[in-house]
Formats: structure tokens, C-alpha cells, sequence
């Protein structure tokens, strides 16, 4: 399949290691100093560009954590270049440490995944100069992104945006009793340059 150019950019500019060092030395008291990997994998490789993606805390990078696996498609809708379907792993312990160690995906299959599917980001992008973009990811009017993790009912409000160096991560966790964010982006996005491209 012919990918269009907005899904191909983003999908160099989604792959890679980052972290937020500047914005944790800034403002240690609101964010953790964070390493995120996001790898490409193959999967759903006839319509899809896929990462897994997970997070540790610099401090501890033994300790990953959010495994999560990231599906960029063409959006159905003639408003979105690209469409962002989230999926979770059955077994993410299995996966821990893959972002650091890729050898762990070798054998990743679709049957070892499960569809988020109220975790859904149509993908909207500005051109900025020469070849490169802006693309902000926000979630379909009217939906809610929610499953079920170690038995836990988890609510979470996902979204970002990404340039050809720099990702923000807007994801949060919302208590789903009181509608407040309990983790995550509470006080804005985590402003993530990229480190190194894969």
C-alpha cells in the first residue's frame, strides 16, 4: 500500500528515543525525568505504520513501564491524514524492557494484543518549511478510552503532538469517579526531544 506523505513523516518522526531532560531540570517538582522508546514493529505492516512504545524514569531504566503499541493508519475521515489506534499487550511483563532490548519483539504477533477501541487519535497536520510538519493527535468527539488493567477499570485521556524533533505527550490518567487527572500530563504536556531516530 502507497502510504501519503503526512503518515510516512509521521511515522519517522514517532520513531525513535527521546526524553525531557530540559523540561525535568526546569520544573522537577510537575515532571519526572523521563526516557520514552518507541520502536517500529511489524505488525499490521498491509495498511499500518507500528510501534511498540513504553517509558521508564532515567533514575530507574530497568523499571519500564506503559507498554502499549501504537497503529498509525489513514484516517477514514477526509479531516484526518492519519488515524492513531492504541492496543495493549495481554501480557506487557513479557514486553518490559523491550523498548531498550528490541530483541524482545522478534515475536510479537496481533494475537498477543488487545484492541483498545474507544483509544482512538485522528491525526490533523500543518505544514511548516520545506518538507517537514506539525501534527497534533486529539481524540474522536464523544469517545472514551478505557479497558481494563491487572483487574483496575483505567480511564485515560491520550493525545500529542509531534515535529521531526520533538514529541509532547499530552496522555493522562482520569480517575473515573471524579473526572480529575491522577498521572500524567496535570500540568501540561511532557516536552520529549528526540535523542536518537530509529
Amino acid at each position: 500500500m502507497n502510504f501519503s506523505p503526512q503518515l510516512m513523516a509521521l511515522g519517522e518522526y514517532l520513531a525513535g528515543e527521546f526524553d525531557n531532560r530540559e523540561q525535568a531540570i526546569a520544573e522537577p517538582i510537575w515532571y519526572v525525568h523521563l526516557r520514552l522508546w518507541q520502536r517500529p514493529v511489524n505488525l499490521f505492516t498491509e495498511d499500518s505504520i507500528t510501534f511498540f512504545a513504553e517509558q521508564a524514569n532515567v533514575i530507574n531504566l530497568d523499571q519500564a513501564y506503559r507498554q502499549r503499541i501504537i497503529r498509525l493508519r489513514q484516517g477514514s475521515d477526509s479531516d484526518a491524514t492519519v488515524e492513531v489506534q492504541y492496543y495493549m499487550p495481554q501480557e506487557p511483563g513479557i514486553l518490559k524492557g523491550a523498548g531498550h532490548n528490541p530483541v524482545l519483539l522478534n515475536r510479537l504477533t496481533p494475537e498477543q494484543l488487545d484492541l483498545l477501541p474507544g483509544c482512538i487519535l485522528t491525526v490533523t497536520s500543518e505544514k511548516l518549511a520545506g518538507d517537514r510538519y506539525k501534527f497534533t493527535a486529539a481524540p474522536l468527539p464523544e469517545t472514551r478510552c478505557s479497558f481494563t488493567y491487572l483487574g483496575n477499570s483505567v480511564n485515560v485521556s491520550l493525545g500529542f503532538t509531534a515535529t521531526a524533533t520533538e514529541f509532547h505527550s499530552y496522555d493522562k490518567g482520569i480517575d473515573p469517579a471524579t473526572g480529575k487527572a491522577t498521572w500524567g500530563a496535570i500540568m501540561g504536556p511532557y516536552r520529549y526531544t528526540k535523542r536518537n531516530q530509529y
